[in-house]
């Protein structure tokens, strides 16, 4: 059987949510999966998984999430060779070229980690409402898709 670990970071609950639509899409596809905070979370988790997700919040002018920066390290050392990498998270567009840029820094560590890119990325303003909710489905379906 398939299965996901999907690893939030959050201050507002913004990524919390974020990381509930993109698990509770994963249950409805009959996908085995599990959710953690990032600080209660290894990098090394993901060697036992087929799908690995990250949901990084951007902190002040393009920062990763304090505590998420030993995970963010470890992450680019772990070998995900094999695995499928999704990465969504919320951001704030007041913050122009800095919006979301969490994502992709956590993208570029699955790629160092030697991971396959299996989605588009999902970069969402502020909360997840309406059409946020339909990519992250999206990006879901792909991730499945990707592993069959």
């Amino acid at each position: 059987m398939t299965k996901a670990l999907v690893v939030f970071a959050t201050i507002t609950g913004n990524n919390e949510d974020v990381a509930d639509i993109i698990t509770s899409t994963f249950e409805e596809r009959n996908i085995n999966v599990e959710m953690t905070e990032i600080t209660l979370a290894d990098a090394a988790d993901f060697a036992d998984v087929d799908i690995c997700v990250v949901c990084p919040y951007t902190y002040d002018e393009g920062a990763l999430p304090d505590e998420g920066l030993d995970f963010y390290d470890d992450l680019q050392e772990t070998d995900l060779s094999g695995k499928v990498y999704g990465v969504a998270g919320s951001g704030d567009t007041e913050y122009g070229d800095d919006f979301c840029v969490a994502v992709d820094k956590f993208a570029e560590a699955f790629e160092t980690a030697g991971a396959t890119k299996g989605a588009d990325l999902v970069k969402i303003n502020l909360s997840p409402e309406g059409d946020d909710v339909i990519q992250l489905e999206k990006m879901v379906d792909q991730l499945i898709a990707q592993v069959k």
